[in-house]
């Protein structure tokens, strides 16, 4: 498995397939396998990217001093700069669209294309800001995510609708429960507060390039809500699509369509890929 070391630490990632680069980033709490049924597809075209954030899936811990999500996206610009990738296509849902983003604003010389999923570029709002941060707070505490919290955690990420015994859902919640303390405290939690605390750039999401930029979202997505998705792509002035049947983790809740929509993106960008 391929590590880089940024920050003083091994960050992991996959590297799979051949042709025009895609980076996927995908949403705090899960790994870089949230992504293997677009792993499986566009990798037969492309040259697919993936990574573990810090404290999740092979990663190491959070770096000292990481204490934004301009430090995020300045790791994985050094992530870029270590597979000699100039340019790549970046595929961001939840946190991986907010550093993703920031990239794409930082460096646009080195992005072909942006997709953001479930993402939301303004601040948490603060009623939902000071909830989250009380959660992370009880799990730092405790070192633990407690069955208590597991209750109110997971289902945020899956459409009201999902079957609680599906595997999909007892993957997740089982995943989240076996979290060590001390990933929790360096990593996880201190990855949360970065993401909750994060600052407002909807102002600068006119920079981006519309012709290259594609909003998504779930339609049944309950943190990061349709509205938030239609609202950037106005600023943007690009389009969207909502995904049918999905909620926060819409790539594998309705996987097919993520995966069209994404190929259909890519085929735009590199008419001569496939």
């Amino acid at each position: 498995m391929p590590f880089v070391t940024i920050d003083g630490q091994p960050l992991h990632y996959i590297d799979q397939g051949v042709g025009p680069a895609v980076l996927l980033a995908g949403s705090y709490l899960w790994d870089q396998a949230m992504w293997a049924p677009q792993i499986a597809a566009l990798s037969q075209q492309y040259r697919v990217i993936a990574l573990d954030l810090w404290g999740h899936g092979e990663s190491g811990p959070l770096p000292q001093g990481t204490v934004s999500l301009d430090d995020l996206a300045r790791q994985a610009l050094a992530l870029l700069d270590h597979l000699d990738l100039e340019r790549v296509t970046l595929v961001g849902l939840s946190v991986g669209g907010m550093w993703g983003t920031r990239l794409a604003l930082f460096h646009p010389q080195r992005i072909n294309g942006l997709v953001l999923m479930d993402t939301y570029l303004g601040a948490e709002p603060e009623a939902t800001r000071q909830y989250y941060f009380s959660l992370l707070k009880q799990i730092e505490e405790a070192g633990a995510i407690t069955p208590q919290i597991l209750d109110i955690v997971v289902p945020i990420f899956f459409r009201p609708g999902i079957d609680p015994q599906s595997p999909l859902y007892q993957q997740f919640r089982a995943s989240l429960a076996a979290l060590p303390p001390g990933r929790l405290r360096e990593s996880i939690v201190p990855l949360g507060r970065i993401t909750f605390g994060r600052e407002d750039v909807l102002a600068c999401l006119s920079q981006l390039n519309p012709q290259a930029t594609l909003v998504m979202c779930g339609d049944q997505d309950t943190p990061r809500p349709p509205s938030e998705t239609m609202e950037m792509a106005e600023l943007i002035g690009c389009p969207y699509r909502l995904v049918p049947e999905a909620g926060h983790i819409s790539n594998l809740e309705n996987p097919r369509f993520v995966t069209e929509a994404l190929l259909a993106f890519l085929a735009d960008r590199h008419p001569c890929s496939g």
